[in-house]
């Protein structure tokens, strides 16, 4: 998965850019930038992606459609205009030669980014190239037109060559395409090495640079709010099922730390609003599809456990054959956009403009949950709330702000029309982790965030990131390791896997190895995975954030979790292995608040064991190294004075 700046394109862009800023965010290597729209001393190209072993390509987009081109030549193409009229364009074979002329020159006014001597003196030192993409036409469309004649086969990707939905798509086509546009190849290949791409970075001005969105914090200190774990799991059911039925009517917030119990909370409103509203169409969702797939199991069981005398009268009745009502759905959010509303991303502000002016009829709801709210855009948050239903305005949206890197742009109110003030609960208590990893991701977060001050319990506004002190649950201290490299990482990671299952009977699928980079240019870190793990027999499921899940084991029901460390906000596990940490902070991330927020995340999964491999060095790394050279020393000097 490609780095992408801005990473989430604009609203207003069309529909051709945001399937190949899809495309390419979904299909090109974890070490490859891709710039959608940067500024470049007043240019704007489409698109701009930069690869260790490619260099830099510039694609600018078209949507045009073949029965729009009317004449097309080496330098001009005329085409029908949208209001019937002639419109003459530049032939887009030559926009991108331009936008990469543009490009360049402004690269060559760096001299670390150009040859200093020799035959190429003055010239860039990498490989750039350019293209177009035709988002609406497909290969035999250029065949049929000619049009290969005009702008050379490998200058064009093709609607067939960048949509995955095509049958004839492949990634490995399409990278090899990328690979390819150039008017002029070197016999020694040239690898951009991380200074490389941080000087050309620094001259690509994003349209939002995400940096932008985090200031140093003031010099007021909050204080920190220290908490007790004093609750087992059971305790903590029916105190989140109390909570959630003593909400109170009309649209709440629930603020909480990791591991507070704030998906059980929202699951026990839904059966609460389920059985006293049975009228009532109650929507449930996320932002994931793991989590997606949690809430209906978590719901489901929730609803099979009688709440008082005339529940389990409803439940004996529906063991008896007597169907039960269904008035709950539950989706994540692109699911639901999908399936409720036939639309995709680009429609939404179209859909709220009409909803705002009365002019759309489309589903309403009598109450909405929003669990990790945190992660849903204004827009989305503006579009549930006009589908809510103005009688009964019951919306829960649950959320923790240390669990993201953004900082909203606006207040609630403003996202959702909405007024949550006196309407909010702060959930402090962490029951998911032991004392030692919740001290352990505490301590990290302290360490490296830049809004671990942002502490206000009892306030909506700001972060509320509250720090465990203790526990009453106890546990084995969270173990870190290095190693020489990644195979031996995953050797170690499948022994002590092993262990886990024969010794301590944790079950396969109470376990997950997570990772933060997928691959990179010359190596694929979840095949070595995929690899070992089948090379030692053991079932897997992959949990990813394409519905299409990856399955892999087989006619198991126990099967090794792994996935990506975004995919598993909302979830926990017995044990959770993080791997290869030393691609955290990602190098290619500018804002490192979000690499804090996702290793904090990863961490704050694990319920009861937490392993920490790496086999390089980051910031991250040499942090985790100096703790254990400190657990070390303290270990020697417990043994001398025993």
């Amino acid at each position: 998965m490609a780095y992408m700046v801005p990473e989430v394109i604009r609203t207003s862009a069309t529909a051709g850019e945001r399937l190949l800023f899809r495309t390419l965010k979904d299909h090109l290597p974890s070490d490859y930038v891709v710039y959608f729209e940067p500024e470049i001393q007043g240019s704007r190209p489409d698109f701009v992606i930069i690869g260790p072993d490619l260099g830099l390509v510039v694609l600018e987009v078209k949507d045009y459609t073949k029965s729009a081109i009317f004449e097309v030549g080496r330098d001009e193409w005329l085409l029908h205009g949208s209001g019937g009229q002639m419109e003459t364009v530049m032939n887009p074979y030559q926009q991108a030669r331009e936008s990469l002329r543009h490009v360049a020159g402004e690269l060559k006014k760096d001299d670390t980014l150009v040859e200093q001597e020799g035959k190429f003196k003055g010239q860039l030192k990498f490989p750039h190239g350019f293209g177009a993409a035709f988002t609406r036409m497909k290969q035999k469309d250029f065949i049929e037109y000619s049009l290969y004649d005009v702008i050379a086969q490998p200058f064009v990707l093709s609607r067939d060559e960048i949509d995955p939905e095509d049958g004839s798509f492949t990634a490995d086509s399409l990278i090899e395409k990328i690979h390819g546009m150039f008017t002029a190849f070197r016999r020694k290949p040239y690898i951009l090495s991380q200074e490389d791409i941080r000087a050309i970075r620094h001259h690509l001005i994003p349209e939002a640079r995400l940096s932008a969105e985090f200031r140093q914090p003031g010099e007021q200190k909050h204080q920190e709010q220290f908490v007790l774990s004093l609750h087992n799991m059971k305790t903590l059911d029916l105190h989140q099922e109390n909570m959630a039925e003593h909400l109170g009517d009309r649209h709440r917030l629930i603020r909480g730390v990791a591991g507070s119990g704030k998906t059980l909370v929202l699951a026990s409103r839904a059966k609460h609003l389920a059985n006293h509203h049975p009228d009532w169409k109650i929507l449930v969702i996320c932002s994931s599809i793991a989590l997606s797939q949690n809430l209906r199991r978590t719901i489901d069981r929730r609803m099979e456990e009688p709440e008082d005398l005339l529940d389990w009268i409803r439940l004996e009745e529906q063991k008896e054959g007597k169907p039960r009502q269904q008035n709950i759905e539950v989706y994540n959010f692109h699911e639901w956009l999908k399936k409720a509303l036939n639309a995709r991303d680009t429609d939404i502000p179209s859909l709220i403009d009409k909803l705002e002016k009365k002019e759309a009829i489309l589903p309403s709801y009598e109450a909405i949950l929003i669990d990790e709210g945190q992660d849903f855009h204004p827009e989305w948050l503006k579009l549930l709330s006009c589908l809510l239903n103005p009688v009964t305005q019951n919306l829960l949206l649950v959320e923790d702000r240390a669990q993201t890197f953004m900082k909203r742009k606006s207040s609630l109110l403003q996202d959702t029309g909405l007024d949550f003030r006196g309407r909010s609960r702060i959930l402090s208590i962490n029951y998911r982790n032991t004392a030692q990893i919740a001290q352990f991701a505490w301590d990290f977060y302290q360490q490296h965030s830049l809004l671990q001050n942002k502490v206000k319990l009892g306030s909506t506004k700001g972060v509320e990131i509250i720090p465990p002190q203790s526990t009453r649950r106890m546990g084995a201290e969270p173990t870190m390791s290095r190693h020489s490299g990644f195979q031996e990482e995953l050797q170690a990671v499948i022994k002590q896997i092993r262990y886990l299952h024969n010794d301590h009977k944790v079950p396969f699928a109470e376990m997950v190895i997570l990772y933060r980079v997928k691959n990179n240019y010359y190596s694929s870190y979840t095949d070595s995975i995929r690899r070992a793990l089948k090379g030692q027999g053991l079932p897997m499921n992959w949990i990813t954030e394409n519905e299409n899940i990856d399955q892999e084991s087989g006619s198991y029901a126990d099967a090794i979790n792994v996935s990506d460390i975004d995919s598993v906000k909302g979830l926990d596990f017995r044990a959770v292995f993080i791997v290869n940490a030393e691609n955290m902070p990602f190098s290619l991330e500018e804002v490192e608040e979000r690499e804090v927020s996702l290793f904090y995340i990863a961490m704050t999964r694990a319920l009861d064991w937490l392993y920490i491999s790496y086999s390089g060095d980051s910031k991250f790394t040499l942090y985790l190294d100096e703790l254990q050279h400190r657990r070390q020393e303290l270990e020697q000097s417990a043994k001398k004075m025993g």
